[in-house]
């Protein structure tokens, strides 16, 4: 249950990213900061044991899952840069009025989505064949 905190932080983040595109005001983008940031958190507390249960798999599983993760180590390096650019030391790279983070973290949602659909498809499609493999291996002997 650990995966979404970062994937309901991350889609607010960007949803107050809007906001302030929108708006113009500049408490969404400080909401946006810390949703990222807790968000980052939350993807490397999921992390490990998403990396326990790599460790297990096989087959169809395990090549689903290397997509996973590949694209959700991606969306976390996406969202960590975008992160980084918000706070006041990347403000002198990037300038405080930037859209550059704000991209950053839309790319990273947009990565996020086809890796959240390749995480369901592990949980119910890949484990699924496993436990039909396993029924018909307790029947055979």
């Amino acid at each position: 249950m650990l995966v979404v905190f970062p994937l309901g932080l991350w889609v607010t983040a960007v949803g107050f990213d809007i906001a302030a595109m929108i708006t113009g005001n500049p408490t969404f983008r400080v909401v946006a900061f810390y949703n990222i940031g807790v968000g980052i958190l939350g993807a490397l507390a999921a992390a490990v044991p998403g990396l326990m249960d790599y460790f297990t798999l096989s087959g169809r599983a395990a090549r689903i899952a290397t997509f996973h993760m590949l694209l959700n180590v991606s969306a976390l390096t996406l969202f960590s840069v975008s992160w980084l650019l918000r706070t006041r030391w990347a403000a002198g790279i990037a300038g405080t009025d930037s859209w550059v983070a704000e991209v950053l973290a839309m790319a990273g949602l947009a990565v996020l989505a086809p890796a959240g659909w390749l995480g369901g498809e592990l949980v119910f499609g890949a484990a699924e064949d496993t436990t039909k493999r396993e029924s018909a291996g307790r029947r055979a002997a």
